[in-house]
């Protein structure tokens, strides 16, 4: 297991918070069904007892020759079957009804933890990653928390109702249930065995689920089929499936023994006190009706003791869940509070000065690696800047710290002045429009996929329009055959798929939607369009960004690798090694006769 992660045991504290969220959860899903639920389990648990102690009842009155008893005891057999009968119908419908519900509300927060946190740092941390994949196998667990904790609740009303019955027999009878001790204690041993071994391969299970969905995803079938990787991802996953499986099966078998030593001790439990009540009887100390009510209840306990090891084995592994649950949800609250000002500066409606890089440097959480150090740049208000370098220079970097995707390590960065630190992520996101290269592919109408860039217009055709007509995209919708009605991607029925360019431009529609954003970002958003068609598309930009420029002092930054693109932009910035190597026009760069001018007449030649 990665370091950082939960798989130290949660103590008393951890699991009852785990469980106080779960029940939180659960009452404000569906409040009416969790107190159906409570009083039906707690009513449920009196039947047995009672149907018991009827039968002792019943026997009595056989063998004393007592008809009037009988009948009536043989009427409380009889309604207590049917009131506990009853009652168990309407627990099944409680009860699905409240998992459907508290499910639905344990994924909508499971989202909402994923989503909410303002930066993309988790996505790659191994320790998160971790403890999502956990929670992803097992989140049905945490819709069955409340369940079983109202279970456990009624648990305990029948154990004492039992308990009582017993030691009205015989005192030393109240000892049959701490004969079951045992088997309940070694339950929980073989529980945190079991949950032990998970958290040893998790990673190789994350690698097992990673291998199956190789083969299964439709975005990777063709390199598959090209390169002939079956018999070796098969194999990988043979490899894997067998590893962990003998793993599995041998902590099994010594679960299994363990939990069996635990039934030995009830075992003989049991028998002591049949045959205490049985000798009793033998001497007069005590009825027929006894020894069937002892009978009765120590089969009661049998089973309340199976159902106590199957709950506690359940609440053990649903307070691991729900432990995962409470640390992510620590998680993004303390990420949160990370980056997000107690008391946030309002942005200015228009730049006047710009955005400016002030020393910054930055290294990934978990890394020694500075890949940016001592960055200083400045991004004039209404100026279009390009980023050029090679890969791994540290360009994408400027991009996720310019979008707030992750803070500086060093250094600060100033908008118009003002830390962008000691701004509000999300308000500094509204002002922005940004395409990427690793661009989302939403399967949904034409029309949703592109107004989703702006979410108050999404279903704004008008908007939606003049967006893509600043991509250069309305082509795409004109060859749909129900234009911004269409369904995209093939996962629906009647969707239609597109090329790897036509998603690109209906990416790059949405990242127009925003036609006055602070900051336009532009990550090498065209990589799957010709140069021609690139170069075409730059020039539009070109003039609407000193048109916005002009209007709110708009900033326009693009990452590419065609130069014929990048000399359009009025500073070219140069990356090398995570500095800042050279910056100027292109002429200016080209006339420095460095790294630009070489990369430059690198490209020029390759178009010769």
């Amino acid at each position: 297991m990665t370091k950082g992660t939960t798989a130290d045991k949660p103590g008393l504290k951890a699991t009852w918070r785990s469980i106080r969220t779960a029940m939180h959860i659960g009452f404000k899903a569906s409040p009416g069904r969790m107190i159906g639920l409570t009083v039906l389990r707690v009513l449920t648990e009196f039947t047995g007892p009672l149907q018991a102690y009827a039968f002792k009842l019943l026997t009595d009155a056989f063998i004393a020759g007592d008809r009037g008893a009988g009948i009536r005891a043989a009427a409380l057999i009889a309604g207590t079957q049917v009131v506990g009968d009853g009652m168990s119908w309407l627990l099944v419908g409680f009860l699905m009804g409240l998992r459907e519900r508290v499910g639905q509300a344990m994924d909508r927060q499971l989202i909402d933890l994923a989503m909410g946190v303002p930066g993309i740092e988790h996505y790659e941390r191994p320790d998160y990653q971790d403890e999502l994949q956990m929670l992803r196998q097992e989140r049905g667990q945490l819709a069955n928390i409340p369940d079983a904790t109202i279970s456990n609740l009624g648990l305990i009303v029948r154990s004492i109702t039992t308990i009582g019955l017993l030691a009205a027999i015989h005192p030393a009878l109240i000892l049959l249930p701490v004969f079951g001790v045992p088997a309940i204690v070694f339950g929980g041993v073989a529980e945190r065995r079991r949950r032990r071994l998970q958290e040893q391969v998790i990673e190789r299970a994350r690698l097992y689920y990673s291998l199956y969905a190789t083969a299964t995803e439709r975005e990777l079938g063709k390199e598959l089929r090209i390169f002939g990787v079956r018999e070796q991802l098969l194999a990988r996953h043979d490899d894997l499936s067998r590893e962990v499986s003998n793993e599995v099966v041998a902590n099994e078998n010594g679960t299994h023994a363990l939990t069996g030593l635990g039934w030995i001790v009830f075992a003989l439990g049991f028998i002591a006190a049949i045959t205490l009540v049985a000798r009793r009887v033998q001497t007069g100390q005590a009825t027929a009706g006894d020894l069937v009510l002892t009978l009765s209840l120590a089969q009661q306990i049998n089973n309340q003791l199976t159902g106590a090891v199957g709950i506690v084995s359940f609440m053990m592994r649903s307070a691991r869940v729900g432990h995962r649950f409470v640390w992510l949800s620590d998680y993004a609250q303390r990420a949160t509070a990370a980056v997000v000002p107690a008391a946030p500066v309002d942005l200015p409606d228009q730049l006047h000065d710009g955005i400016v890089f002030d020393h910054v440097s930055f290294r990934y959480p978990g890394t020694d690696v500075e890949v940016l150090r001592d960055v200083s740049i400045r991004f004039a208000a209404g100026s279009t800047v390009a980023m050029v370098g090679d890969n791994g220079a540290g360009k994408s970097t400027i991009i996720k710290l310019l979008c707030r995707f992750y803070e500086p390590t060093e250094g600060r960065i100033l908008v118009d002045g003002i830390p962008l630190s000691d701004v509000d992520p999300i308000a500094w996101r509204e002002r922005m429009a940004a395409g990427f290269q690793d661009f989302a592919q939403f399967e949904l109408s034409a029309l949703q996929a592109v107004g989703v860039g702006d979410l108050p217009h999404i279903d704004n055709r008008v908007a939606v329009q003049g967006a893509l007509g600043r991509a250069s995209a309305l082509d795409v919708i004109e060859d749909l055959p129900d234009g911004l009605s269409t369904q995209l991607g093939r996962t629906f029925e009647g969707g239609v798929e597109l090329s790897g360019g036509q998603w690109q431009k209906v990416a790059l529609g949405r990242a127009m939607m925003r036609d006055h954003p602070l900051l336009l970002v532009l990550d090498e958003p065209t990589s799957a369009l010709d140069p021609q068609t690139e170069h075409a598309l730059f020039e539009r930009y070109a003039g609407a960004a000193q048109r916005v420029g002009a209007e709110v002092g708009a900033i326009t930054v693009l990452v590419s690798h065609r130069f014929s693109t990048v000399r359009m932009a009025d500073q070219i910035v140069v990356i090398n090694d995570g500095c800042v190597a050279e910056r100027g026009s292109h002429r200016e760069l080209v006339d420095m006769n460095g790294l630009y001018a070489e990369l430059y007449e690198l490209q020029a030649r390759a178009y010769r």
